[in-house]
């Protein structure tokens, strides 16, 4: 009986001495800062660029609000299924 108690306060305190061991200090270099260089602006006042540009972006507006209607009318038929599937289900219910 004493052999077994000796033997557990052996298993014990070896695992209290284990676990109580602290783990390896981890070390983590210094970041260095990045070398960040400012690209020059190169503004150009060529009124043709500019125009053309704005062209393009009417261009793709008018395309964008096109897309939003079709959106929008897929939209209104989807609500519309809505409601006769949940009619449906209604009258399928009450039968």
């Amino acid at each position: 009986m004493r052999a077994k108690i000796l033997g557990f306060l052996a298993v014990v305190t070896l695992a209290v001495t284990v676990s109580a061991q602290s783990p390896m200090p981890v070390i983590v270099p210094a970041m260095t800062p990045a070398a960040t260089t400012k690209a020059p602006t190169a503004i150009s006042d060529n009124s043709s660029s500019i125009q053309a540009a704005l062209k393009i972006l009417e261009q793709i507006k008018a395309a964008n609000e096109e897309t939003l209607k079709k959106q929008t009318a897929t939209l209104e038929q989807l609500d519309e299924l809505e409601k006769a599937a949940e009619q449906i289900k209604i009258y399928t219910k009450r039968s």
